[in-house]
């Protein structure tokens, strides 16, 4: 179960189907995170990519602060559906776009055709450093970023990262957000 914690559904409690293998973001985590958001980006006017997207916490919490434009990437067809069905309950459906895949072969698809202001990732605690490598490269080498954006890794915080784009990392307890801006090149 999660809680959106602003915005049209603020305290709206959600809670998934208990076979569902997800943990979502605390309350603490993203409360931190969407205030350093919220105070670089109007929330109305951002385009969103959610990689990793599970049952949403953070995908509807963009929604619920009244983002438009939001790319869901999930690759279980449960969460997927989960995703849907929540979205269309909470009138979410025009602004929140599911996609179903696996979030490497979706972000090699999808190269240079659509640039976000936010690209959040929530990939798996357990996997390895080189894959959450793979996606900072896949994301800032393919265009995923207009020049203003900015890409987020939640990851555990025992892990950390060096890269030459790498901004910021906050820490929650045990996740930690690290940030990253868009290649200078591009901008």
């Amino acid at each position: 179960m999660y809680r959106i914690i602003s915005g049209k559904w603020k305290a709206k409690k959600i809670a998934a189907p208990k076979n569902f293998d997800v943990r979502p973001t605390t309350d603490f985590a993203k409360e931190a995170l969407f205030s350093i958001l919220e105070n670089t980006y109007d929330m109305q006017s951002v385009s969103v990519l959610d990689l990793f997207a599970g049952i949403g916490s953070i995908s509807f919490e963009f929604a619920s602060r009244g983002c438009q434009d939001i790319t869901s990437v999930e690759m279980n067809p449960k969460h997927t559906s989960f995703l849907n069905s929540t979205a269309s309950e909470l009138g979410f459906s025009l602004q929140v776009n599911v996609q179903r895949g696996d979030v490497f072969d979706w972000l090699k698809k999808f190269r240079n055709k659509k640039s976000f202001e936010i690209v959040f990732s929530d990939a798996p605690f357990e996997m390895e450093e080189k894959k959450y490598q793979e996606i900072i490269s896949l994301v800032l080498n393919n265009k995923y970023l207009k020049e203003n954006g900015i890409l987020v890794i939640e990851h555990q915080s025992r892990m950390k990262f060096d890269h030459p784009n790498l901004i910021d990392t906050r820490k929650y307890g045990n996740v930690s957000f690290s940030f990253f801006e868009p290649n200078k090149d591009e901008a």
